[in-house]
């Protein structure tokens, strides 16, 4: 390329750099001038109000529980044989006193037996011990028989006697080892999955099933140990403290039945949590042992709490504010503190609104301080412009159009 070309390359650039540099310098201030001629005029900016309330306002504490079982029985043969048979069905509720299990009931039947037959004859020698010594009292008075006879005939009564009672403890005991030989279950539960099957010979120890008891039921959680003097302060005051259990993916309510019964002697030095216990009735049995669940424990109610939907919240760099409206149809950013949540859509504000103040919940984004709205109520729509106002906003938009 020639020297004059580049030459006249540069003078170019030079031109343009110029020129982009007269548009920038000269745009600022005609922007301005336009954007604060509207702004002037700039329309009040629709939106959604409601006003803040005052109600009674539950307080919970929540944390993370287990859900446990209030009894669970490892069912075990208490003496060994055969297994008969398997009477439960797996995962189905079984009652106290109801057969689970049987176990081949020969052998104990034959030893009962044999404890009954000798105390029948442990009896049998007692009667006759017994007979032999009246007549031998009526002998001693006509003089027909020694002291020393009769004695030994007494002795033989208290013998006969001890044998029968010996006899009688063992045929009660050959009896208990045969009523072993029908396994029942000691409790109202559901049954688990059987550990043996009929034909196989069991021995004292050997698990056949597992029992649960869910009717009622445990629920375990963990507090926060800052929670616990509240915690004991409202347990102590003989009330009820209301239990919830709340689904642990998407908090839907299980159960909201329960009722906290004790709370620990300890902290947990690991985790700075401290444990307690509910009890739900569990009728629906809608709680399964094992299963995890969110628990909220209420324990206190605020009177009189100031009560704003939770969309009216505004996260800034300063912390939590709301935008409210004022007398002349201005709004101002007003910082709050947020006391707890009230259900799903509320919040409750410890600080920051009064009662009856008219809060923003939507249309927020359009606004700063000092904006002119048009407050609207929740579902209520902003009315249709008129042929007026339609016409002054395009007079508006033609001399704009004409000053650029």
């Amino acid at each position: 390329m020639s020297r004059f070309w580049k030459v006249a390359l540069i003078v170019i650039i030079v031109i343009v750099l110029l020129a982009v540099g007269f548009r920038l310098v000269h745009k600022p201030g005609g922007a301005g001038q336009g954007q604060g001629k509207a702004g002037a005029d700039t329309p009040p900016v629709p939106v959604t109000v409601v006003p803040v309330v005052k109600q009674n306002v539950p307080i919970y504490l929540t944390g993370l529980g287990t859900v446990v079982a209030r009894n669970t029985v490892t069912v075990s043969p208490q003496v060994s044989g055969q297994l008969l048979s398997i009477n439960f069905k797996e995962g189905d509720p079984v009652t106290k006193g109801e057969l689970l299990a049987q176990i081949d009931p020969r052998t104990f039947q034959a030893a009962y037996d044999q404890a009954v037959a000798q105390k029948a004859q442990a009896q049998a020698q007692l009667d006759t011990a017994r007979s032999n010594y009246q007549r031998s009292q009526t002998l001693l008075a006509k003089g027909y028989i020694a002291k020393q006879d009769l004695e030994g005939l007494r002795n033989t009564v208290t013998q006969d006697e001890a044998l029968v009672a010996a006899d009688k403890a063992n045929a009660e005991s050959a009896k208990v080892q045969l009523g072993y030989t029908r396994i029942v279950s000691p409790i109202d539960g559901i049954a688990g999955i059987r550990a043996v099957d009929p034909g196989n010979v069991v021995s004292t120890g050997t698990a056949l099933v597992t029992l649960t008891q869910v009717h009622p039921i445990y629920v375990e959680f963990n507090l926060p140990e800052q929670n616990l003097d509240e915690v004991r302060k409202a347990f102590k005051g003989g009330a009820d403290l209301e239990v919830s259990a709340l689904d642990r993916t998407d908090s839907h309510p299980i159960d909201a039945g329960g009722a906290l019964q004790v709370v620990d002697n300890q902290i947990d030095t690991s985790t700075g949590t401290f444990k307690l216990r509910a009890v739900f009735d569990n009728k629906d049995g809608n709680l399964w042992p094992g299963q995890f669940v969110n628990v909220q424990l209420k324990v206190s109610t605020v009177d009189g709490g100031l009560v704003i939907p939770s969309q009216a919240v505004q996260r800034g760099p300063d912390g939590d504010y709301v935008y409210v409206v004022q007398a002349d149809k201005t709004v101002k950013m007003q910082p709050v503190t947020v006391a707890g949540e009230v259900g799903d859509s509320h919040v409750m504000i410890d600080k920051g609104v009064a009662l009856n103040q008219q809060v923003v919940t939507e249309g927020q984004f359009r606004l700063k301080p000092g904006s002119k709205v048009d407050a609207l109520k929740p579902g209520e729509v902003p009315p249709a412009p008129t042929d007026a106002q339609l016409k002054k906003a395009q007079a508006k938009g033609g001399g704009r159009h004409r000053g650029h």
